[in-house]
């Protein structure tokens, strides 16, 4: 099977550089700093004229965690819709408990819905923070979510290679399994071969320069030290790095 190469991209642009490198299929957000956030409904339109690979759009609200209240899940859901409608392939989308179990009522609505459009749902690294990956995946797969995005409840893929491999091996005939964090054309090769996946989600980030990030006693910087006055941004280099690292398993 083919590998497929998911490009993390926080805007239209971003979106443009990933499929000019090759990748197979885009995950867009907004506020990539805080994890991702939903994207504006204008970056999502743009991309859509231009870009033909599928993009997967993230609903999620505000930085932090994953359990969602219902006033903040009316919106994420309203947001959804208007993804769906405006050519969304697909929605990212997690909510969990305070104990970290899987809120079933609203992420069973976030699948319900995605399909009635007749779309992709997948469940993201919210999936890393549950109490109990095998009871989690159960749930999932009897909703019939389409994927999980998983880093095996690591800071990085290649620290949950155990992990990916065992989901991969008990669960990945019944769900599809997307490893990243810390994904890049390095360690990409190894990471299909070790897992048995079959997919990459890594961000191939970049980093451009904003002079007016800081001025007089102000200062925007979000990015550590060397990057102070930068903002990150998709490499179309770094994604055709990562697409020919991997192109030994086509």
């Amino acid at each position: 099977m083919k590998p497929k190469i998911e490009i993390c991209c926080g805007s239209a642009l971003d979106c443009l550089a990933a499929q000019a490198g090759g990748a197979d299929r885009i995950e867009l957000n907004s506020a990539l700093a805080l994890g991702g956030l939903t994207p504006t409904l204008a970056n999502l339109i743009e991309a859509r004229k231009k870009v033909t690979i599928p993009i997967i759009t993230m609903v999620r609200s505000r930085g932090a965690g994953f359990c969602t209240s219902e006033a903040e899940f009316e919106i994420l859901y309203a947001d959804a819709e208007l993804l769906l409608t405006h050519g969304a392939d697909g929605l990212a989308f997690g909510a969990l408990h305070e104990d970290r179990t899987i809120n079933a009522e609203q992420t069973r609505k976030m699948i319900d819905l995605a399909h009635r459009y007749g779309k992709e749902f997948v469940f993201h690294r919210a999936f890393d923070c549950a109490v109990d990956w095998d009871v989690a995946l159960s749930q999932l797969i009897a909703w019939k979510a389409d994927r999980i995005l998983t880093s095996g409840g690591q800071a990085k893929a290649e620290q949950g290679i155990d992990v990916i491999a065992r989901l991969q091996k008990q669960y990945g005939d019944q769900i599809e399994i997307l490893a990243g964090s810390g994904v890049h054309a390095g360690n990409a090769l190894g990471l299909l071969k070790q897992t048995g996946i079959h997919q990459l989600h890594s961000s191939c980030k970049d980093w451009q320069s904003d002079p007016t990030t800081s001025g007089n006693h102000v200062t925007y910087a979000y990015a550590p030290a060397p990057h102070e006055l930068d903002y990150e941004i998709v490499s179309e280099q770094k994604v055709r790095e990562l697409t020919a690292a991997v192109a030994e398993l086509n």
